[in-house]
């Protein structure tokens, strides 16, 4: 319904003669944040009112839709979170300080031996390492401790009514209702971040319904409950769904030799490790790494940093989160929990984290320089990756492709 008191209340402010000129600035106006959001909840309402149509063309019962949206209100906290994201990022090597940490490895170690007939038995089923699920689980919720409390569908809502990704999110919202209308999990139980990640595994609701399994034999599939062996199961299936090769490693840690061609630790350079190990690319211990199969080089901290090399897998992480820090962070993580060692190498601690301000004014400071990366968007992708080779390359400098602070004191 309308809320009355706020169109009067527009109304009335409309017709005072207080509101007919520029107002003094010794005299700064008043916002009333509750008068804020009443009126947000007003258009809200209406837009509600219209998203109930399309959402039963699209299947949804009426039933479920109204059991679903009793009491949801707009939640500015949600639309603020979703505006105001951070710029920043972390330097690599302070992300995985904490993602990897002493006592997140403990607590993984402890998770699998809680959980360890159940995860062998995923291990086999799904042919997925069973340390690399308790990782993602690890990294995603810390093992469940942290899942989220906001009700997924009024986050949802909120996000689809703010206009910005409103399609994205709208189908999102879709999706959250057709979880419940299957009877997987009741509206207050379906909750997560704000964004609509939902429990042990943060699962957006499209994921959801492409992948979740019920894990326990109970005929649902809850991943929002204390018991995480359905989002557990349903994480092994979304990583074999994308193709997770058994027996294969996400990557493996490797020293080069002081004369390698950096030109060549590109994505798109696949050779065996073999190969690589002619070139003089070997493990932390000197000696080959087994043929695997195809891989290529990463270089996340350019050439002073960490080298790795990383095969298909790593790939299939990159489905689940597409930044190179977070598929690193769970493939060392499941290595550590696994007994592995910490990463040998050292990074260029001294170097900040480019900002997304400092990293689209890269973009653009290399497109002016003639080595275009194709979008300025803050993102550095392969695109710009290349473009910063190319950069290098002509520059005299080592051709790693890495974004640092330096680099863009160059260009500046």
């Amino acid at each position: 319904m309308l809320n009355l008191r706020v169109i009067l209340l527009g109304a009335l402010c409309a017709a005072s003669p207080v509101f007919a000129g520029p107002i003094p600035l010794e005299q700064p106006v008043q916002i009333n944040p509750y008068t804020q959001v009443q009126t947000s909840n007003v258009r809200f309402n209406r837009w509600i009112s219209g998203f109930r149509d399309r959402a039963l063309r699209q299947g949804i019962s009426g039933a479920t839709f109204d059991a679903a949206f009793a009491n949801i209100s707009y939640n500015d906290t949600v639309v603020n979170r979703d505006r105001n994201q951070s710029e920043f990022s972390k330097a690599l090597w302070d992300y995985l300080d904490t993602a990897v940490s002493d006592a997140r490895v403990r607590n993984g170690r402890a998770a699998l031996a809680n959980n360890l007939q159940f995860l062998t038995q995923l291990e086999a089923t799904y042919g997925v390492r069973k340390e690399i699920i308790v990782a993602i689980w690890g990294l995603e919720s810390a093992y469940g401790a942290v899942r989220g409390s906001t009700p997924t569908i009024e986050a949802m809502a909120t996000l689809a009514y703010d206009a910005r990704r409103a399609d994205f999110f709208e189908g999102q919202l879709i999706a959250a209702l057709k979880i419940l209308q299957a009877g997987d999990t009741a509206a207050r139980n379906m909750v997560g971040s704000w964004a609509g990640a939902m429990g042990h595994t943060q699962f957006m609701p499209t994921s959801f319904l492409d992948h979740a399994v019920d894990g326990n034999g109970d005929g649902r599939r809850d991943i929002w409950g204390n018991d995480p062996t359905d989002a557990l199961a349903s994480t092994a299936n979304y990583l074999r769904a994308f193709g997770w090769s058994t027996g294969l490693p996400w990557g493996v840690e490797v020293r080069l030799p002081s004369d390698f061609p950096h030109i060549a630790a590109r994505r798109d350079n696949f050779r065996s490790p073999s190969e690589w190990a002619i070139e003089g690319v070997v493990d932390t211990n000197g000696q080959p790494v087994p043929d695997y199969g195809p891989a290529t080089i990463l270089l996340p901290g350019g050439h002073e940093g960490a080298a790795f090399m990383v095969f298909t897998n790593f790939e299939v992480l990159e489905a689940y989160n597409t930044a190179d820090a977070y598929v690193i962070a769970v493939g060392h993580l499941a290595d550590r929990i696994a007994g592995g060692t910490a990463i040998q190498a050292t990074w260029p601690r001294s170097d900040g984290a480019l900002s997304g301000p400092d990293r689209r004014e890269l973009q653009q400071r290399l497109r002016d320089a003639g080595f275009d990366p194709e979008a300025i968007d803050g993102r550095i992708g392969p695109l710009t990756i290349d473009a910063i080779r190319r950069y290098q390359q002509a520059n005299g400098l080592v051709p790693d492709g890495y974004a640092s602070p330096q680099l863009l004191n160059r260009l500046r």
